[in-house]
């Protein structure tokens, strides 16, 4: 990002980026027609900020002073008339500094290197995923207009966006990719093949997905924008038994596509259960879903994903699971739609995952005794005494 009060400048510094960086995305901003930025704004989303010292009636050194105390702002290069600002600068923490009449091309470009691959080498979360940025467009996902961050992780961030084609709401997911991470091509890896498994999918109750790209750092994901909350939400306000049932049918509906093409969920839980503006809900984040075939060679045998609370004795245990695994966790879902109450707790996830295994299966209220059944028949210890397919939970319903 650009940010001075003379548009030749800013024309220039960007010519010098693309010359050697010619798909580098660029935003400028002029703080002499549009205003100082909000004293809130935490770069986010930009790799490098480019501070020119012409910043309207701010002084230059007051607005590096700023960003410098912002947490997980993006580095800044600090541009000025002449060399008597260079300390200021320094103590401000500006990342680099030059004349801005005098700007040696190849010195600048080499900066600019050296500080992003500084950057991937931090173990501290990327400037793309710390902070707010405030409405406007997201500089590393052209098409699309931010709203605000929902979520983050040190590898990711989920945001509300709007298309610009059409001022549609998206959710947008962006995964970094960063190869000294431990872990960063792994998870860039799982992300894409998340979004191949979803995006084959066509169905009422199953997320829909509009839009993915990939760049060098970066991919993401845009997908359908669900007004209605969680399930989670939904369940601590309190589902009646009507509800229940009509939630059970269609997720259950949702897994049985899941299923059909090779895929397990392996994360079923209210928070991945979303609700449209017309009360229907849909089934969101694979995250940790992987196509049945491949299930051993992405993960290794014995490592254990998900969420205590929903997992099968069998995904507890570290032992391979199958398509009874969600219906499972689906079990566990219907009981709490129903109760309020979710069926095992501890003081500990080894203790939830420990009564997953070796408890009975929870009775439900009297009132509420025709439908214990079939949750026996979910929430079955062992996978083989379990309805086998999530379509056989519609058909008992």
């Amino acid at each position: 990002m650009i940010i001075d009060g003379h548009a030749d400048f800013r024309r220039l510094l960007a010519h010098h980026i693309n010359t050697h960086w010619p798909e580098a995305i660029i935003t400028d901003f002029n703080p002499t027609e549009s205003g100082n930025l909000p004293d809130a704004f935490s770069g986010a989303g930009n790799d490098i900020v480019l501070l020119g010292d012409q910043q309207g009636d701010r002084d230059a050194l007051h607005t590096l002073k700023l960003f410098s105390k912002t947490p997980g702002f993006p580095p800044v290069v600090y541009f000025a008339a002449d060399e008597s600002s260079r300390q200021d600068a320094d103590r401000y923490k500006a990342a680099a500094f030059f004349v801005r009449d005098r700007i040696p091309h190849n010195a600048l470009i080499v900066r600019l290197g050296d500080i992003m691959r500084a950057q991937r080498r931090s173990s501290s979360t990327d400037s793309l995923f710390v902070g707010d940025m405030g409405t406007g467009i997201l500089p590393l996902i052209k098409g699309y207009r931010f709203i605000r961050k929902l979520s983050a992780t040190s590898h990711s961030a989920v945001y509300l966006a709007e298309r610009q084609q059409d001022d549609l709401k998206v959710v947008l997911k962006v995964l970094q990719q960063v190869p000294d991470f431990a872990d960063g091509i792994g998870a860039f890896d799982r992300f894409l093949q998340e979004y191949e498994m979803i995006a084959d999918l066509h169905h009422p109750n199953i997320v829909r997905i509009h839009d993915l790209g990939v760049s060098d750092d970066h991919a993401h994901i845009a997908m359908e924008y669900l007004g209605g909350g969680d399930l989670r939400q939904k369940i601590e306000q309190g589902t009646t038994e009507a509800n229940a049932v009509s939630y059970l049918r269609q997720i259950s509906g949702a897994l049985a596509k899941v299923h059909s093409v090779g895929i397990l969920h392996r994360d079923l839980k209210p928070g991945n259960i979303m609700l449209r503006d017309d009360g229907s809900l849909a089934l969101i984040d694979f995250g940790l879903a992987k196509r049945m075939r491949l299930l051993q060679e992405m993960t290794g045998s014995g490592e254990i994903f998900g969420t205590p609370y929903y997992m099968s004795p069998e995904q507890g245990r570290g032992n391979d699971v199958d398509a009874r695994s969600d219906i499972y966790s689906l079990g566990v879902i219907f009981y709490e739609m129903l109760t309020g109450q979710k069926p095992y707790t501890a003081d500990h996830a080894m203790g939830i995952i420990y009564k997953h295994s070796e408890a009975p299966v929870p009775v439900l209220p009297h009132r509420l005794a025709v439908y214990q059944a079939l949750l026996n028949m979910m929430m079955a210890k062992r996978p083989e005494d379990r309805l086998q397919s999530a379509a056989e939970v519609g058909e008992w319903l």
